[in-house]
């Protein structure tokens, strides 16, 4: 069986790639705890993470641009929040293109909506370079600096269960936060 930090150092870069562009927040955790233990060099999982959440966004906005009316008149269920979206674009463009990542249901459909509404291709660019760059440090830090005070916690035990139990403790805690964070977003339409 090969060697899961062997694994880690060979591909974690394009693993961290990969993930931005798919989803986000739980690999690039993954990515500032991996850094932390010196799997990966931080300024590179900074710089891989910030590149790949900018493309993907960039990728979602041109898309958005040349077939958003098209998809989002199919997403009727999520008619609100792209109404509510529009509006945000509309009052605070600035502040929505560099909060968007962070905006829980609104990761994806976002830069689609963001590109719909024909804002200007150079405002977006320099926009999403600075929320990527803001995004990036936020979550890779949290997973480094998380990473840190876990394993000072778990001290005692070895560095190969304590790394694994980290990841473990750091998956999990992201997808209590989603599941969390989407009960409030359905309490709130609810209300």
């Amino acid at each position: 069986m090969p060697d899961i930090a062997h694994f880690i150092t060979d591909y974690g870069y394009w693993a961290l790639l990969a993930g931005c562009l798919l989803e986000g927040e739980t690999i690039t955790l993954l990515g500032g705890i991996a850094a932390h233990h010196g799997l990966l060099k931080l300024p590179w999982v900074l710089a891989v993470v910030a590149f790949g959440g900018c493309l993907g966004d960039q990728i979602l906005y041109f898309t958005g641009r040349r077939f958003g009316p098209l998809l989002l008149g199919k997403l009727k269920r999520r008619k609100p929040q792209i109404d509510r979206a529009n509006q945000l674009i509309n009052h605070h463009p600035a502040l929505f293109v560099l909060g968007v990542r962070f905006m829980y249901g609104f990761r994806i459909i976002g830069p689609l909506i963001i590109g719909a509404s024909k804002m200007p291709v150079a405002r977006f660019v320099s926009l999403n370079i600075l929320g990527a760059c803001v995004w990036a440090l936020v979550w890779v830090l949290l997973g480094y600096f998380c990473g840190h005070f876990i394993e000072t916690l778990l001290g005692s035990l070895d560095k190969k269960t304590s790394g694994a139990l980290l990841i473990v403790g750091a998956v999990a805690v992201v997808l209590l936060m989603k599941f969390l964070l989407g009960r409030m977003d359905n309490n709130k339409k609810e209300n």
